[in-house]
């Protein structure tokens, strides 16, 4: 279990996720169980519907632990192997926005509006 300060990094995949899915995008928890020898970390689909990005992460143990980017859409939008070293979300929604990967919208068939806790109502008794 990660602790509190960890669990806030880019390096996990629900922060990361929820930082994106705020910022407008759909995305697709992939795969995040890759072997302990495997510089991956785990792999999300951002827009699978349209642009259909891959974002990798690694973890670069060798060198302070350090993390990297991958971003694969076989080479439409991004060269391939295009990867970028941050611990900034920011940098990642730059990256996006430079390749025109848009935001989804209220009439993307992908758009999932947060919806409200239902209302609880007094029970009646007759």
């Amino acid at each position: 279990m990660l602790n509190k300060r960890q669990q806030n990094k880019i390096r996990t995949p629900g922060y990361f996720i929820k930082r994106l899915r705020d910022s407008g995008y759909c995305v697709v928890r992939i795969f995040q169980e890759y072997a302990i020898s495997d510089p991956r970390r785990w792999t999300v689909m951002v827009n699978p519907k349209s642009a259909s990005v891959f974002i990798t992460c690694y973890q670069n143990r060798e060198f302070n632990n350090q993390i990297m980017f991958e971003f694969n859409d076989g080479g439409i939008l991004f060269p391939r192997n295009y990867s970028i070293q941050t611990e900034s979300i920011e940098v990642i929604i730059c990256n996006l926005v430079k390749r025109n990967i848009q935001t989804i919208t209220k009439g993307d068939e992908l758009y999932v509006e947060k919806t409200q806790a239902p209302q609880q109502t007094e029970p009646v008794i007759s």
